[in-house]
């Protein structure tokens, strides 16, 4: 292969001790730079279209290129210092995003641009211009000028609480102590993990690799439940206050810009369209979703009742273990058998090999990078056609004290072609050793929102580069790539046990099926999180944990737990707000998009790559339903999502 690394040099990032100070001096030189952009576009006002849409282009650049790497670092650097100055570095320049966006006179520059024109002569520059246009308006800059200062106070005070969530979040890692009598059920490894203190108990946290596999496989239901009540606590009370004025800012905010709700203003930009329209697709999913899972949860019901006579209901804290329960004894998949195949190194090497195959990239491990942890690996991303450098990535993956504590993908910049490349962080909690094939999944579907920044990061525009899609497209193609977390030749490829035996076929078959298990009543939880999201933004709620166990007994088919708040951990309702619906929007178009692969050649390379080249690489240069359409020859439908629901 050709090695070409000609373009654009990676992001210079510093030494984890000076990390606090290259913030604070990036955030001096482009908050700078950003307001010397702002006033030379008002004060030498461009005429030409095209030239005006490459200026804002640049002034977007310099912001994003500021917050990007600041946002990722304050929720995955080991210092304080630096996690605290990224937070400030993001409330900086969100506040000149406040600003500009209410500056009437930046405005006029773009209102009184000929955009009929430039849309004859360059469609993607008038795209952006219209963009640009709809985010003023969004904005309130045609507001009087109480009302543009009430929305400054707003928005500069949003930004601040949702950084206090996240952070209580983020900080607060709770535990149970336990004998070690209590382990009965768990795999050893695990045990070997948590050995007894000087008092003769054990710590188990709330940390993923702690939490899932106690849940799962502890035979203790006392202690399942202690620690599943502990985990449902999280950042509460702390979180309850600032979601509550979160909320209500947000409702404000909606009404001074002309919506009705929250959710209208939100989904205006979205592929749904209206708030209305939220309900009533989570309305129609759980309706298509209750009979499968009343016959699910009557099951694990039942299973309950031959450990626990007369038995009423079965609930969180017991719905794991039971369902591995059922899936162990009427469908044969040990999930302690399972683990042995998925030694995280040789997952994460798989995942690697897998999606370079699939996407015709390659990852070349970046030997010049400067990590902030020794937990984390960085590559470079080249195409495998031409050898072109597209990117880099950084993965940290494993849990640690202040870390984000959940699954997500990070940008540190964003990728413009010839100017800079695309790069973006995996940031996961997954252990070290052996891990769930929950796991597995989890980390194939975030890297598809990796790889998707990367790939989308050769365009023109800031704006367009990477995951830029309508927010409610944005996990589908994550969700697609889970596809290949399944196939028994991919797994087959990686997934080998302490012999170097690979994972056998028929015992992958047996784990397909024993997943469709709770594919019912999984639908219905997710509504509830979904409805929780919509309803709390689309109506005033007084308290949220009473709000929540309505809901809760409402949509999901597991009954809510008294005494736990688990929307003060609830991390979407900032980054998401009404919109986690998402989720299940955008696994009906991944379903419909997996309609077009082959199950028995996954790897198809004519349909991979008009995949990579037609959904990914566009970005936000399309619509989302342009570019399935694209994908697929025809307009994206429910029928494949419909048919796999009633498999």
């Amino acid at each position: 292969m050709t090695d070409v690394t000609s373009g654009p040099a990676p992001l210079s990032l510093p030494e984890p001790e000076a990390t606090a100070d290259w913030l604070a001096e990036r955030t001096t030189t482009l908050l700078a730079q950003a307001r010397e952009q702002i006033a030379a576009l008002k004060a030498d006002r461009p005429t030409d279209p095209a030239e005006a849409v490459d200026r804002w282009n640049d002034l977007e650049l310099t912001l994003t290129n500021l917050a990007a790497p600041a946002h990722t670092l304050s929720e995955l650097h080991p210092d304080e210092a630096a996690r605290s100055r990224g937070d400030d570095a993001v409330q900086e320049v969100e506040r000149l995003r406040t600003e500009l966006s209410l500056d009437r006179d930046l405005f006029e520059v773009f209102d009184a641009l000929d955009a009929d024109a430039l849309a004859a002569t360059d469609p993607l520059a008038a795209r952006l211009l219209t963009r640009v246009l709809r985010d003023f308006r969004r904005s309130g800059v045609d507001g009087d000028d109480t009302t543009r200062t009430r929305l400054t106070e707003i928005s500069e005070r949003m930004v601040q609480l949702s950084q206090e969530f996240g952070k209580n979040i983020r900080e607060d890692v709770r535990s149970i102590r336990v004998t070690p009598d209590r382990f009965a059920g768990l795999p050893q490894d695990w045990i070997d993990a948590h050995p007894a203190g000087e008092d003769g108990l054990a710590e188990i946290t709330t940390d993923y690799p702690d939490y899932v596999p106690f849940m799962m496989f502890a035979d203790d239901a006392e202690s399942r439940r202690r620690l599943s009540m502990t985990y449902l606590s999280r950042a509460w009370p702390a979180n309850d206050t600032v979601l509550q004025e979160l909320l209500a800012l947000r409702r404000e905010y909606a009404a001074l810009v002309g919506y009705a709700d929250w959710p209208d203003y939100d989904t205006e930009v979205k592929m749904i369209g209206s708030g209305a329209a939220v309900a009533e697709f989570i309305d129609q999913i759980a309706a298509a979703s209750l009979e499968s899972g009343q016959r699910e949860v009557a099951a694990l019901l039942e299973r309950l009742r031959a450990d626990r006579p007369g038995a009423e209901v079965i609930d969180r804290a017991d719905a794991a273990y039971y369902t591995e329960k059922i899936r162990k004894e009427q469908f044969d998949v040990d999930a302690q058998q399972v683990r042995t195949y998925f030694d995280f190194a040789r997952v994460r090497d798989g995942l690697l090999a897998v999606t370079g195959r699939l996407l015709g990239v390659e990852y070349r491990p970046a030997t010049d990078a400067v990590l902030w942890h020794e937990d984390v690996d960085s590559y470079d991303v080249h195409l495998v056609e031409t050898g072109e450098r597209i990117g880099r990535i950084y993965l940290d993956l494993h849990p640690r004290e202040g870390k984000y504590k959940h699954a997500a993908q990070f940008d540190l910049q964003p990728g413009i072609a010839g100017r800079q490349l695309a790069e973006g962080v995996l940031g996961c909690n997954v252990g070290t050793g052996l891990i769930e094939h929950d796991d597995v999944v989890t980390l194939f579907h975030e890297f598809g929102h990796l790889v998707h920044h990367v790939l989308a990061g050769r365009g023109r525009y800031a704006r367009f580069s990477g995951v830029a899609t309508e927010w409610d497209f944005v996990e589908a193609p994550s969700q697609l790539l889970e596809e290949w977390a399944w196939d028994v030749d991919v797994l087959q490829s990686f997934a080998t046990n302490a012999a170097g035996e690979p994972i056998p076929a028929d015992l992958v078959a047996r784990m397909r099926t024993a997943e469709e298990f709770d594919k019912g009543s999984g639908a219905r939880t997710q509504m509830f999180y979904a409805a929780l999201s919509y309803y709390l933004h689309a109506e005033q709620t007084p308290d949220i944990t009473a709000r929540t166990k309505e809901l809760q007994n409402a949509y999901s088919l597991f009954p809510f737990i008294d005494g736990t708040h688990m929307c003060a951990s609830f991390g979407h309702l900032d980054g998401y707000s009404s919109g986690y619906y998402t989720y299940m929007w955008s696994l009906v178009i991944a379903k419909d998009m997996f309609s077009a692969f082959d199950r028995e050649n996954m790897f198809d390379p004519d349909v991979a790559s008009r995949y990579r080249d037609l959904v990914l690489a566009p970005g936000g240069q399309k619509d989302a339903a342009d570019l399935v359409a694209d994908f697929l020859g025809r307009p994206y439908s429910f029928d494949a999502f419909a048919a796999w629901l009633a498999e």
